[in-house]
């Protein structure tokens, strides 16, 4: 594992890096968390770094916030430098917009612990280890369409686009960093949103339901971060 720290890319102040923190604290990893909300401005360059998180956050990845364009020029930046990037829900999004991609409505908003199947491909099996079913969880109403050269990994019928690789990079729609932590706090949200698409889509669980469910999921769920994660580092050069 690399010695040089990973930097993640903060954009609220709830949505931190939970899990994945905890994982990069495990194997010994040094890293760096830049929270955009908290005044933390996000660096010029990727010099002094092995790699790139983004994490989520509930403003649109097309909204003009300076702080979104310059992940965007990271994104690319790391991919030229061939340090390897991972894209948590809005970092997904970020990552397909910076290749080019548009994001826009989700067919369905997904929220809480909904599945998903794994495409039967080598990359797919060489990221999730192999294909077919998953529960994962997720907290979206936009989503993105598939970058060119892009490698398609997952897909749920609410939104067909989940995961895609190019190369060592990974973009996902969901969030594959919750914790115990993170859910007991998003699992209290009552915002007008939340409340609309829950109304009107059966993908959008409640929060009792989420902790519930949690009960079955989050371990699978956490072993299926250590995968992820360790391929992602692994393409660290």
């Amino acid at each position: 594992m690399t010695r040089s720290p990973v930097l993640i890319l903060q954009h609220l102040s709830a949505d931190g890096p939970a899990y994945l923190g905890t994982w990069l604290a495990r194997q010994g990893v040094p890293f760096e968390v830049r929270n955009t909300q908290a005044g933390e401005a996000y660096p010029d360059d990727l010099h002094r770094y092995a790699a790139l998180a983004i994490l989520g956050g509930e403003m649109s990845a097309n909204d003009p916030l300076p702080s979104l364009r310059q992940a965007e020029r990271l994104i690319l930046q790391a991919m030229a430098m061939g340090k390897p990037v991972i894209g948590h829900c809005l970092g997904g999004q970020l990552m397909a917009r910076a290749l080019g991609m548009t994001v826009g409505d989700s067919p369905a908003p997904e929220v809480g612990w909904q599945p998903m199947t794994v495409t039967d491909t080598p990359a797919a099996v060489h990221w999730f280890g192999a294909a077919g079913p998953r529960v994962v969880y997720q907290w979206h109403y936009e989503a993105f369409d598939l970058p060119p050269h892009a490698e398609r990994l997952a897909g749920s019928a609410a939104c067909p686009n989940q995961a895609f690789a190019v190369g060592p990079h990974l973009g996902m729609q969901f969030h594959i960093e919750i914790d115990d932590e993170k859910l007991a706090r998003w699992a209290q949200e009552q915002g007008a949103r939340f409340l609309e698409a829950q109304a009107l889509f059966p993908t959008v669980q409640d929060g009792p339901t989420m902790l519930a469910d949690a009960a079955r999921h989050m371990a699978t769920h956490q072993a299926l971060a250590n995968r992820l994660y360790a391929r992602w580092l692994g393409g660290v050069r």
